[in-house]
């Protein structure tokens, strides 16, 4: 963009409110024909939106979101496939499946930290099919990082659990107990960056609500 559309796309959004949480300044516009919802990206697992990480980099509305359609889950195991918590019973945007093998359910935030993690290795953690797998979860929302290395055979990852980042490098740190304070949930949770994990912020200094899976720190 040039300067000046840059000031103008500026100008616009500071007119439009979120629609999450009917505050100013929301830069994402539903891409379906006739929507106007608007919302800020921090906000949009609160609203159940999707933004697709490739190509047009399209952006959706919790009613113009794209849908999984897959069978009855065969073993009828409510269970998610990677933490192996309890899930949904049916598809929704919480609740993910694999297309593929038609058994495999998952919790959206495990899939997408699995994603995170495994680069260039993503796949189904049950049938381990990759490319119509992976194509799947970037129409729904999942974000890749293709060019990484497995995080767990490199150093500059995501290293053992002694090494993980802790601390709010939130520009202004709200936490009185300061910024290596750390609860297991609720505002002082510590949440690292989706995309690099080396910094972090907790819930209450960025404004995270207690459903947000997904920050980027200002580098990324």
């Amino acid at each position: 963009f040039l300067v000046g559309d840059t000031r103008r796309i500026i100008r616009e959004a500071a007119k439009k409110s979120c629609f999450i949480c009917c505050k100013m300044g929301a830069t994402i516009t539903c891409c379906q024909t006739g929507c106007d919802r608007t919302f800020h990206l921090p906000c949009a697992p609160d609203g159940q939106c999707v933004t697709q990480y490739f190509g047009a980099y399209r952006s959706f509305c919790w009613e113009h979101r794209p849908q999984q359609v897959l069978q009855p889950r065969p073993s009828q195991d409510n269970t998610c496939s990677i933490c192996l918590d309890t899930v949904e019973d049916k598809i929704s945007y919480k609740t993910m499946g694999c297309p593929v093998c038609q058994d495999a359910r998952f919790h959206r935030h495990c899939i997408q930290r699995l994603a995170l993690h495994a680069g260039i290795a993503f796949r189904c953690p049950c049938c381990l099919n990759q490319e119509p797998f992976m194509t799947q979860m970037l129409i729904m929302g999942i974000r890749l990082s293709k060019s990484r290395p497995l995080s767990w055979e490199s150093d500059q990852e995501v290293g053992p659990s002694d090494q993980r980042h802790g601390r709010c490098d939130a520009a202004t740190c709200l936490c009185l107990g300061g910024r290596e304070h750390a609860e297991a949930d609720g505002p002082w949770q510590l949440q690292l960056c989706s995309s690099c994990a080396a910094e972090g912020t907790h819930r209450h200094c960025s404004s995270l609500g207690n459903s947000s899976y997904f920050w980027e720190c200002s580098t990324c």
